[in-house]
């Protein structure tokens, strides 16, 4: 169903990630002439660089704890050798052939994406784009910059994204010293990586390199990793990682990168000095912001180069939308989606819910996965909400346990009371797929008593969730007085 307007109007999108993607599939859906300025490919650095090609290289680093765990369950893998004895093979990874893979299918989504906004009549134009103003973008089509495109518009999206942090002291060579975004020219499976920064990135591809056979050290200037996650979900990762035989180095910062031509040094703040063969600078990231006229348009940043939006997106400039890593609101790709959708609804008039941060699920993508949504317990310590939290071990579940799974939880937090759920953690396999229940809850605001009266089905992960909401069992006083 399309709105009807006196006149067509127009949409311009500057950047193709997925929340300039989400606007322009929106925009043109609801009958508005689409433009869409993408320089890299459709899909952004989300698909071609970032959240495809890094969570496809984790899936072959699970296949590769999966056959390695196999003997756990009676899955015996050997070969023949001389005179009919039984060898047991060793898993090899074959990183260029894996790295090819990811990059493929990073391609195919583009290209997917690319011929679905093609049907929906969005013009798409290949080139680096800046604002002119507040109703028009300008687009250099030519790899000398020399060749002009002007797109007028009454509407203008921007989602340029965000590019790996890089430290003076540490330059990233596309050699030994590398962003996530160069790892796939790697074609063999480093000797012994150093991954500085233990946050969501540095975790997520310590992980997978660790489980790709790799030796792994995780510079981690905090006392835990993952700072700012729930604290019993990163002492479950952190206990892995070690497991596993990761050397995590707490409370460390990384001082200097030095590629040593057949290595990489790595000086520490207190003066030790550790030597591997690649380092993986995952130090967050920085806005695609700088010289794309958003200051001469009038739109208000921060110091970082976020640009300020509200909850339907907006910035300080009315007909100017953005969405995505580039903005003050959540960083993950599934807001940068919805910020997309909200902001065209928002400007052609089409109902719209504000966004709401403590409505938000996401994942890290670790093995086991941690999946969030909703307020935590750190919330309650520190009195933000008032709430309760519960939690239980997978190891308690029939299902976890005929999988062999050893590690993880389910935790949900609740309101003080009413016993309406607030929040969750899920630490486990595919915990990004089992965090949805809950969310749901959140969203629709319902009682952890209604949560555990959904029928969850026998043996299975999901019914971890009904138990956990079962042990939070709200009785009302005057039912029992009755």
């Amino acid at each position: 169903m399309s709105l009807s307007f006196e006149r067509t109007q127009s949409v311009a999108v500057l950047g193709g990630g997925p929340g300039g993607y989400e606007a322009a599939l929106a925009a043109a859906q609801l009958g508005a002439q689409v433009t869409l300025v993408e320089r890299a490919g459709v899909g952004g650095s989300a698909v071609i660089t970032d959240v495809v090609p890094s969570k496809s290289l984790i899936a072959t680093a699970d296949a590769a704890v999966a056959i390695a765990e196999a003997s756990d369950l009676g899955v015996q893998l050997f070969a023949k050798g001389e005179a009919g004895r039984p060898l047991k093979p060793e898993i090899a990874i074959n990183l260029a052939a894996v790295n090819h893979r990811l990059l493929s299918l990073a391609r195919q989504q583009s290209d997917d994406m690319r011929a679905s906004l093609m049907e929906a009549g969005v013009r798409i134009i290949s080139g680096h784009g800046r604002l002119e103003g507040q109703g028009a973008i300008v687009v250099s089509t030519a790899a000398d910059g020399t060749d002009f495109d002007r797109v007028e518009a009454d509407t203008l999206v921007v989602s340029v994204g965000a590019a790996p942090r890089e430290l003076p002291s540490a330059r990233p060579d596309g050699d030994r010293i590398l962003t996530w975004t160069q790892l796939y020219d790697m074609k063999a499976l480093p000797e012994h990586l150093i991954v500085v920064g233990s946050g969501v990135t540095g975790a997520e591809f310590a992980g997978a390199y660790m489980n790709l056979g790799a030796e792994v050290s995780l510079v981690s200037s905090r006392e835990q990793v993952l700072p700012g996650e729930d604290k019993d979900a990163a002492a479950v990762l952190e206990k892995v990682f070690k497991r596993g035989g990761m050397h995590v180095l707490s409370r460390s910062r990384a001082e200097t990168v030095v590629n040593t031509g057949d290595g990489v040094e790595v000086t520490l703040t207190d003066g030790r000095v550790i030597t591997g063969s690649h380092c993986l600078m995952a130090v967050g990231s920085v806005p695609n912001t700088k010289g794309i006229g958003l200051e001469q348009a009038g739109v208000q940043m921060t110091e970082s180069g976020h640009i300020q939006v509200n909850r339907v997106a907006r910035t300080s400039v009315p007909n100017i939308y953005a969405a995505g890593d580039c903005t003050t609101f959540v960083p993950l790709a599934s807001v940068a989606a919805m910020q997309g959708r909200t902001a065209v609804f928002h400007a052609m008039g089409d109902v719209v819910i504000p966004l709401e941060r403590r409505r938000i699920t996401s994942n890290i993508f670790t093995a086991p996965e941690i999946a969030t949504v909703g307020w935590q317990e750190a919330d309650i310590d520190v009195g933000l909400v008032a709430g309760i939290a519960h939690k239980l071990p997978l190891t308690a579940n029939p299902r976890a346990k005929m999988m062999g799974i050893k590690d993880g939880f389910v935790k949900i937090i609740a309101s003080v009371g009413s016993g309406t759920v607030i929040g969750g953690v899920i630490v486990g396999p595919r915990a990004s797929e089992l965090i949805y229940p809950v969310a749901i809850a959140v969203e629709r605001r319902l009682s952890v008593d209604q949560l555990s009266r959904v029928f969850a089905v026998y043996p299975s992960l999901s019914g971890m969730i009904t138990d956990v909401a079962r042990a939070m069992h709200i009785v009302d006083p005057a039912v029992m007085q009755s």
